[in-house]
């Protein structure tokens, strides 16, 4: 009967819900409701809740206040896409509230948690819709405050607040007629179930997963190589040295016990200590003023290898020496841009934006991403061209965790892009770049060419996978067999008399030969139009269009 949850106990069950999560990613992506490759929901529901197990494994406190924090930062800085965002929202709100707990979480104290998950998520959405992941979490949560009444015993009470998601879950497609149509549920909603299954398991005692928190721990402290370092915060270094090294080939008189022992001797010299291991190999790490007395300590049980240490106080001297020379040299108005390929992002190199983030459909920036590149920019203002309506939601977010002045230029695609970069105006005010940026995306036709990656009845057509599928921004209004028929097909569609200009980015799986000739045949068809083909290198998407 387990009638309350440990911090240890929720630490697990947050683990092992991002492993089942992982495992499933696949199928809710495939939930999707249109069938284009893009690393949608499930993906990015999984990457957010993976960067919550990379900070709550670099949490070595175990009380409830340190867990709940760790998640919450790594629900944050991790979120990608809206689904992510709206999951790191229903983790803030959950921990919010477990997070005051001293001792142990009981069922009433869950269903507060839940509730105050659904409150905070609810609150991100500008204009929520019902039938999505909102309208599952608000559901388990009311269900959660009704059982917790009947149940002081989170096994049966789990299953009631599952059998309840599962149910609303099955409803969405009658709240979403797009869903309906496509024959499946909500795919945020799906994911969200899948999280609360893998917390289960934790409470049934089930152990078909593997789940090694010690190894996760020294995967994530031994292998973070994109730290990240808030440069308006340098706080002064109370130990000096990050210290690690292995010890392996143990000497013949060293036991168990030893290595527990030095363990603790660690652990009197510095902070941040991680060591673990058995008589083969032991992983350390160590913030210490005495990296020698560690390793003398290591030699007494055998030999070290990989050996590392940083001097983390020079380290915060040049952030600091960083941080003043940027101070000085700000400028008014910043750019960042979201660009899925290397040519794209060429373009808006030319075109004087600052710095760019690898994105797009099949890879969304996260916040921290995003807030990363702003943090870069040596100015005052930074706007922000998302490019993708997906990474809206996560550039708005990004403004937490910058010191900056983040302005969000609600681009949907990167025709949108560019047009609102062409209107900056350098000489002029921060909110008459916004006003005349914001209004210049709507000035141009956006569209792109890519591929069905499942066999479904979408917007009036039969699709089977492998299809050419022809977008704008309301959805499939083109499909064929060939790439260049369909391109022409999905064209035809959307240039109007008033058409001056026209744009093609090709993507890598575009030969320079077939975009040059498909460039050929749209001047003959349109000679009133100024055809441009451009190399963008995207991946996924044949062609992205504009059409001015």
């Amino acid at each position: 009967m387990q009638k309350t949850i440990n911090s240890t106990m929720f630490r697990k069950m947050i683990i092992a819900s991002a492993k089942i999560l992982d495992d499933n990613k696949a199928f809710v992506d495939s939930l999707n409701v249109f069938p284009v490759p893009d690393g949608d929901t499930g993906t990015n529901m999984s990457m957010t809740y993976n960067n919550v197990v990379k900070e709550l494994n670099n949490c070595l406190e175990n009380d409830f206040a340190s867990i709940t924090r760790a998640i919450i930062t790594g629900a944050l800085r991790g979120a990608r896409g809206n689904s992510g965002v709206i999951l790191s929202q229903i983790m803030k709100g959950i921990c919010n509230v477990i997070g005051t707990c001293e001792k142990e979480v009981t069922t009433k104290i869950f269903a507060k948690a839940l509730v105050e998950g659904a409150n905070i998520a609810y609150k991100a959405v500008a204009a929520p819709k019902e039938g999505t992941i909102l309208t599952v979490i608000r559901v388990i949560s009311e269900s959660a405050v009704r059982n917790s009444k009947k149940y002081n015993n989170f096994e049966p009470f789990f299953e009631a607040i599952l059998n309840d998601g599962e149910a609303i879950l099955q409803q969405t497609p009658e709240m979403l007629p797009i869903l309906k149509k496509a024959g499946v549920v909500d795919a945020g909603g799906r994911g969200l179930i899948i999280i609360f299954k893998g917390m289960q398991k934790v409470i049934l005692g089930e152990e078909d997963f593997d789940i090694n928190i010690e190894q996760l721990i020294s995967t994530q402290v031994m292998n973070n190589n994109d730290f990240y370092v808030n440069l308006d915060n340098l706080a002064d270094i109370e130990f000096a040295y990050c210290t690690e090294f292995m010890i392996t080939h143990m000497k013949k008189k060293t036991t168990e016990s030893d290595i527990e022992k030095f363990r603790e001797n660690l652990l009197t010299i510095g902070d941040s200590v991680v060591c673990f291991g058995d008589l083969e190999l032991v992983k350390c790490h160590v913030h210490t003023n005495q990296p020698n007395l560690a390793l003398g300590s290591a030699l007494e049980l055998g030999e070290i290898i990989n050996i590392k240490i940083e001097n983390m106080v020079e380290q915060n001297r040049e952030l600091k020496r960083a941080q003043t020379a940027r101070q000085q040299n700000l400028k008014e108005i910043g750019m960042v841009a979201v660009a899925p390929g290397q040519g794209i992002a060429n373009v808006f190199a030319d075109l004087l934006v600052d710095d760019m983030i690898e994105g797009g459909q099949t890879m969304n920036p996260s916040a921290e991403d995003i807030a990363k590149a702003v943090d870069r920019i040596p100015a005052k203002n930074v706007l922000v061209f998302p490019n993708n309506k997906n990474i809206i939601l996560a550039a708005e977010q990004a403004k937490t965790l910058t010191k900056k002045i983040l302005h969000v230029i609600p681009t949907k695609s990167i025709p949108e892009g560019i047009a609102s970069v062409l209107a900056f105006n350098p000489d002029g005010t921060v909110e008459e770049n916004i006003e005349n940026m914001t209004n210049a995306k709507d000035s141009v036709i956006s569209a792109s060419v890519t591929y069905a990656v499942r066999t479904t009845h979408v917007n009036g057509f039969d699709l089977q996978t492998g299809d050419i599928i022809g977008l704008d921004n309301k959805g499939i209004i083109a499909k064929g067999s060939l790439v260049k028929d369909t391109t022409i097909q999905l064209i035809d569609k959307l240039i109007t008399p008033d058409s001056v200009n026209m744009t093609l980015f090709y993507g890598k799986d575009v030969a320079e030969e077939d975009a040059n000739a498909l460039a050929e045949e749209l001047e003959k068809r349109y000679p009133d139009c100024d055809v441009n083909m451009v190399n963008g290198e995207q991946p996924v998407y044949y062609y992205i269009i504009s059409i001015e």
